[in-house]
C-alpha cells in the first residue's frame, strides 16, 4: 500500500514525507533514550517501560524502512 502511494508521489511530495519521517525518526530516538534512562534508573525492573521501548524501537524500524523505500532512485538519502 505504501510502496504504490509513493509511486504517484513527485519528488516534492516525497521530499517533504522526507523530512517528516525524519523528524518522526528523531523524536521516537530521544523516546528510545528517555526509556531507556528511566528503565536503567529503575534497576532493569520495569516491564512497562520495555514494552516502550520494543514499541519505540518497532516504529522507528518501519519509518527506516519507509525512508528506504521512498530513495527509489538513490538521490534523497
Amino acid at each position: 500500500m505504501i510502496a504504490t502511494y509513493q509511486k504517484n508521489m513527485n519528488d516534492e511530495e516525497k521530499g517533504k514525507r522526507f523530512l517528516k519521517l525524519i523528524d518522526d525518526q528523531n523524536n521516537i530516538q530521544w523516546g528510545i533514550v528517555a526509556k531507556l534512562t528511566t528503565l536503567i534508573s529503575s534497576g532493569w525492573n520495569s516491564q512497562e517501560l520495555k514494552n516502550e521501548i520494543e514499541t519505540l524501537v518497532e516504529d522507528h524500524t518501519e519509518i527506516t524502512k519507509e525512508l528506504n523505500s521512498l530513495d527509489d532512485k538513490g538521490s534523497i538519502l
